[in-house]
């Protein structure tokens, strides 16, 4: 963010030092000025300010007061005291009740006032971040809490049904039924090792150091579909792509493919049965600018209630054992990170619309 961008709310009961002050710095700050305090109260209610200045001699209420008054309602701006006057037990009383980050002496100096708005803004600025590490880390604990105990969980149960499907196996006298315990036994290990797959994909999401290349939409899909081309549900599906791209559209390519691979597997599991003909349909239109991405099937569908919860952290939706409920949660947290946007219909029965808009990295 740059000067241009700091917003100031200066508030004082004499016009002609607020003229003053926005003909000095107009062409440096984004500055809103007021006489009265109550305004000043309905500005911070309407915008955000990052630094806002009073005097300390007004009527009805020091800078002082208006400061205690809104730290609580506002703690964000950093906060700055104007006045005319050496008052210690003011200054005191400033620093202990409106936690004011500093003084300026009338007439004020441009530099120490330049200085000043520069200070407290790069202390703004350190205070965001710090509030939103915070509740990375929060989310992030929350998180661990909850994929430690589901992870266990869904880690340990196909292990389970292995070891059960083996010893009816060899309680078994039939020789035919081999085969079908063979095949359980296939299930249980494609859940244990899609869960796998989605618990490193995690991780890489989670913990990788994205590394922006320029990408190739076409050589993506293809090495994404053929990945999976050995599910035995692909082959039930017809998938049709149609990819435009112009210039060069740079992202992280390892965060495309977890969403590529997520949404379009997704599509391949839960295809409807009772429908002849199943269907993936995803569209791509690239630009230098950024990619907007449509998967579309003819699949289950998702039940509408459940539409806002399919990207929480092992949220199943419908309840269905079929599924690791990671899957949808990574291509979020995905998407995020690249600051994209996703946008859901689905109808019950029916199928899924998934619309994904990413900018590029030189957007």
């Amino acid at each position: 963010m740059t000067d241009k961008q700091i917003r100031i709310l200066y508030i004082d009961d004499e016009e002609h030092n607020l003229q003053s002050f926005k003909a000095s710095f107009r062409k440096q700050y984004n500055i809103t000025t007021t006489t009265s305090v109550v305004e000043a109260e309905g500005f911070m209610e309407q915008k955000e300010f990052h630094v806002v200045l009073a005097d300390q001699r007004m009527p009805g209420m020091t800078g002082t007061q208006f400061f205690e008054k809104i730290r609580i309602r506002f703690p964000e701006p950093i906060r700055i005291l104007i006045t005319g006057h050496t008052d210690i037990s003011a200054a005191i009383d400033a620093i202990n009740k409106g936690e004011v980050f500093r003084f300026i002496d009338k007439p004020w100096d441009y530099t120490y006032v330049e200085n000043a708005i520069t200070h407290a803004f790069e202390i703004f600025n350190t205070r965001a971040e710090l509030k939103q590490r915070n509740l990375d880390l929060e989310k992030a604990y929350e998180e661990l809490d909850k994929f430690v105990y589901s992870a266990s969980h869904d880690l340990r149960a196909p292990l389970m049904s292995v070891l059960g499907i083996v010893n009816l196996a060899l309680m078994e006298d039939k020789v035919e039924s081999q085969n079908e315990y063979l095949d359980l036994i296939k299930q249980s290990v494609k859940k244990l090792d899609t869960f796998i797959i989605n618990i490193i994909d995690y991780y890489k999401n989670a913990r990788g150091v994205a590394t922006m290349t320029p990408i190739n939409f076409q050589e993506l899909v293809n090495d994404v579909t053929e990945a999976i081309r050995f599910l035995p549900e692909f082959e039930n599906v017809e998938m049709t792509t149609d990819i435009t791209q112009t210039g060069v559209f740079e992202s992280d390519v390892m965060k495309l493919r977890i969403i590529f691979n997520n949404l379009i597997s997704n599509a391949v599991k839960f295809q409807d049965p009772k429908k002849e003909k199943s269907f993936i349909k995803l569209s791509i239109h690239a630009t230098p600018a950024n990619t907007l991405i449509t998967f579309e099937d003819n699949g289950l569908g998702i039940k509408k209630d459940d539409l806002e919860k399919i990207f929480k952290m092992f949220y199943r939706a419908g309840a269905t054992n079929s599924g690791s409920g990671i899957g949808l949660y990574i291509v979020h947290e995905a998407i995020n990170k690249l600051e994209g946007k996703i946008k859901v219909t689905s109808t019950l029965g029916e199928g899924s619309i998934f619309e994904i808009d990413i900018p590029s990295i030189n957007k």
